[in-house]
């Protein structure tokens, strides 16, 4: 199974133009193909279950690093900013990834279908963990890359396999940790609706005291189950959704540093420019650059 779930993705990639990642014709799946170990990377990541087909990579989710290779899936429960790389990979045997976006929607539906649906983990960071994703996971991907070459077949076909694999989800080893994502506590809940106020509004100065106040809790209980969800503090949050969005500005629609800087919520160009270079390892400037030419 691991051999030619290796050779479908390897094959989707060899057909395709352009870099990765490769957006597919199915909603929500995402390919990834790396020839060369790459530099570290920021990126969002949205609820998600991550597999490494081929080769090995590392993500962070503020001070929390995971490290995963083949056979190994990473699941996100919460959108979220992080930095990762790809640590091993090479043209004879090049990085794959597979992205699959949760409908929670799905999963909740799949859950209260179950006989005996799984205790709620309570573990105290249930935002992100990594599983195995062996035996019938790993026929879900197959079958998933496989039906990118009949799109035709994509309504019909594509929701049934989302249903399977929430259900191996719910019924494996993490299931506890699969069910505590879906039936997040009412603290967990009014978390993650806050963490929507700050991704929609991360340009405006806004007030821990209000964010918690959004979440119905004090700031104190609010700043502690934030960042045991997300793994960093509501500003550390908001810093990176910022710097994130300077940089998609600047490289997709060619804005300057000082431009971008102040459409994202910066008032001081220098203090842009310092927080820029500490995240990404380069001045705003040298960054867009460099990453232009990589594309070029």
């Amino acid at each position: 199974m691991a051999d030619a779930l290796v050779d479908a993705v390897r094959r989707y990639t060899d057909a395709r133009t352009g870099a990765s990642p490769f957006l597919t014709s199915i909603e929500g799946v995402i390919v990834l193909r790396s020839d060369h170990e790459k530099e570290p990377n920021h990126l969002i990541y949205k609820p998600a279950i991550c597999l490494v087909v081929q080769g090995t990579k590392w993500t962070m989710f503020g001070e929390r690093q995971f490290v995963y290779g083949a056979g190994k899936a990473l699941v996100v429960s919460v959108e979220t900013p992080a930095f990762g790389r790809v640590m091993e990979a090479s043209p004879s045997e090049p990085y794959l990834g597979l992205i699959i976006q949760f409908d929670l929607g799905v999963m909740r539906d799949v859950m209260e279908g179950l006989t005996v649906p799984p205790e709620p983990s309570d573990d105290d960071d249930p935002g992100v963990f990594v599983i195995d994703f062996g035996g019938p996971l790993a026929d879900c991907a197959l079958r998933i890359v496989r039906l990118l070459d009949t799109p035709e077949a994509i309504p019909m076909l594509y929701p049934l396999i989302m249903r399977e694999i929430c259900y191996w989800l719910l019924t494996g080893p993490s299931g506890g940790a699969v069910a505590r994502m879906v039936l997040a506590s009412s603290h967990e809940q009014s978390i993650i609706s806050a963490i929507h106020a700050l991704r929609d509004r991360f340009a405006e100065t806004v007030r821990i005291e209000d964010l918690a106040q959004t979440a119905q809790m004090s700031p104190s209980a609010f700043h502690r189950q934030f960042k045991a969800l997300t793994s960093m503090t509501p500003l550390q949050y908001q810093k990176r959704l910022r710097l994130l969005e300077a940089r998609r500005l600047m490289v997709a629609d060619a804005a300057n540093a000082e431009t971008a800087a102040f459409q994202v919520g910066y008032e001081s160009a220098s203090q842009f420019s310092r927080e820029y270079s500490r995240m990404f390892g380069s001045p705003p400037r040298r960054d867009i650059v460099g990453m232009r030419e990589l594309v070029a």
